[in-house]
């Protein structure tokens, strides 16, 4: 009976191993050698080797000239495909409804692919004169909120990847066109946690996302607000920022993040009309929400 019980648990126990390896990776994404994966996973080297060499055999490991071991393709695609694409849809969309409903405007969901976003959910405008997006398209890094705004949250060694070979090409007279101006937005973005598109992708049309943090702490996807400049006015920035701010964060949390508390955005005087028929976005979530201090268009 004793020895049915330990078959029955060792298997579990293996899974365990292995899943501390690939979290020990996945916090290492410039890889690790064996040695130091065997000492942090606290796993004796030979069994650390067994596993790690059966996963590099089954593409789930790459390991690069120097030895070191790193997330291989295999499960960068099962971590980033449809799969993963739909739970954060589902995830997400009770709060991107709450947020439409609340600044009235079209609301975007995206993901990092390559040196564009990849757009993942949409919900646009019940007005007429509004700003379309759709499942599905891409957009540029350096001139878009969403870009912008997953950009700023980025490991500095992976954002200066992303940036490298960016083509700065405008599409309006106000696109950023070249990297020293756009380190510097992301900078500003970074510091007040969400991203700002005036008029850089189309004439007309403004658009404020935020970074939606993993509980890795890595950028997961971004949110964007977007609207012709005659509804998205600079006097309703400040408000809007906050609603995708706290959208954000909620979406953050849902997946995991947990962060230090977050200072409160600065309010102005003036009040935001919002959708007559939407309730304050800030009853469902708190200003001092924990996430990481930080976004179509959009």
């Amino acid at each position: 009976m004793h020895g049915q019980r330990k078959l029955k648990s060792a298997p579990v126990g293996v899974v365990g191993k292995v899943l501390r390896i690939l979290e020990v990776l996945d916090r290492a994404p410039q890889g690790l050698p064996l040695k130091d994966i065997a000492e942090v996973a606290a796993l004796n080297k030979s069994t650390a080797h067994r596993f790690v060499a059966h996963l590099e055999g089954a593409g789930y490991l790459f390991r690069d000239e120097n030895k070191a071991y790193m997330i291989g393709p295999k499960l960068v695609r099962l971590g980033s495909g449809t799969t993963y694409q739909a739970t954060l849809c589902r995830l997400s969309r009770p709060i991107l409804t709450r947020l439409w409903k609340l600044t009235g405007e079209t609301v975007n969901l995206a993901v990092l692919d390559g040196r564009e976003v990849f757009y993942v959910d949409v919900l646009e405008s019940l007005h007429t004169f509004r700003l379309v997006s759709q499942v599905g398209m891409r957009r540029p890094l350096h001139s878009t909120a969403l870009g912008k705004a997953i950009l700023s949250q980025m490991d500095p060694v992976l954002m200066e990847d992303a940036l490298h070979g960016i083509r700065f090409e405008p599409t309006s007279p106000k696109t950023i066109t070249s990297l020293a101006q756009l380190k510097k937005d992301l900078a500003l973005s970074a510091s007040r946690r969400f991203a700002f598109d005036d008029e850089e992708v189309v004439t007309g049309a403004r658009c404020i996302g935020a970074a939606i943090i993993d509980s890795n702490g890595k950028v997961a996807a971004g949110i964007s607000v977007s609207g012709p400049i005659v509804r998205l006015s600079r006097e309703k920035v400040p408000h809007v920022a906050q609603a995708v701010c706290l959208a954000a964060d909620e979406i953050s949390r849902k997946l995991g993040y947990e962060g230090g508390p977050l200072p409160e955005l600065r309010r102005t005087s003036s009040s935001l009309r919002l959708h007559a028929r939407s309730t304050a976005f800030k009853s469902h979530v708190p200003l001092d929400t924990p996430r990481r201090p930080s976004g179509h268009t959009n």
